[in-house]
């Protein structure tokens, strides 16, 4: 006798979800040439979106294959003027200085699957001086207690929930804290071990110690209530 199942037929299996990376941009054209040939492969669009770059920044990034939008400066509003201008079902916000593991698209999409709304990586600095080595450790402690990805570690989030939030907040800083804060709140978050390679020019070029201690005076401030807006005026210029 068959059964209900073997009368059905095989399971079709679920669709492909297509996966988007925006990046946003200001004077980035040496840091597109060196990151974004590893970045295309990754995803179906990759959309660089742009804050009135001086240099070739669009010009090299149309070059390499990515789509190029342009608005005003500002991360959180070029974050999602670059979401805006793709309708994929995943969105993953990646800054130009941060190189993604090979396997970005299998793991972000298995998250996705299994029931994360979004989530962000682990992270490993490319400079691997000893304080340096500490800092990448204290990052991983505060990404697995507090589960709140910072842009640098490759944020992304299923586009439904993407919209449901509203995208991220038009702030100067910290709109890459408030919106791994929203998100959580919506369900799951998958920390991927990637890791992902990012940065270490500001900690170098500002000093080591004096950056980070910045970073969680800023965060402090920012619990107690200070708007992002005068937070800003202690971070300095914003890469």
């Amino acid at each position: 006798m068959l059964t209900s199942a073997a009368l059905k037929g095989p399971s079709t299996p679920a669709p492909r979800r297509s996966l988007a990376i925006v990046i946003p941009t200001l004077d980035e054209e040496l840091t597109l040439r060196r990151h974004l040939p590893h970045v295309i492969p990754l995803a179906d669009h990759v959309v660089i979106s742009d804050g009135g770059s001086r240099d070739r920044t669009c010009e090299i990034a149309r070059e390499l294959g990515a789509t190029v939008v342009t608005g005003p400066a500002g991360r959180g509003r070029q974050l999602n003027l670059g979401a805006r201008a793709c309708e994929d079902d995943i969105v993953l916000f990646l800054h130009a200085d941060t190189r993604l593991p090979p396997n970005t698209p299998e793991v972000v999409r298995t998250a996705i699957e299994d029931g994360n709304v979004g989530g962000g990586f682990y992270v490993q600095f490319d400079d691997q001086r000893p304080l340096l080595r500490l800092g990448n450790r204290l990052v991983a402690w505060r990404t697995r207690w507090f589960e709140t990805p910072l842009g640098d570690q490759a944020q992304y989030a299923r586009r439904d929930v993407f919209e449901q939030l509203g995208g991220f907040r038009d702030w100067p800083i910290l709109e890459d804290l408030d919106f791994a804060r929203r998100l959580k709140r919506l369900g799951p978050v998958a920390m991927l071990e990637g890791p992902a390679i990012t940065a270490a020019r500001r900690f170098v070029n500002q000093g080591i110690v004096r950056t980070v201690v910045l970073n969680w005076t800023i965060w402090g401030l920012f619990f107690l209530g200070v708007s992002p807006h005068r937070l800003a005026r202690l971070y300095g210029k914003v890469r």
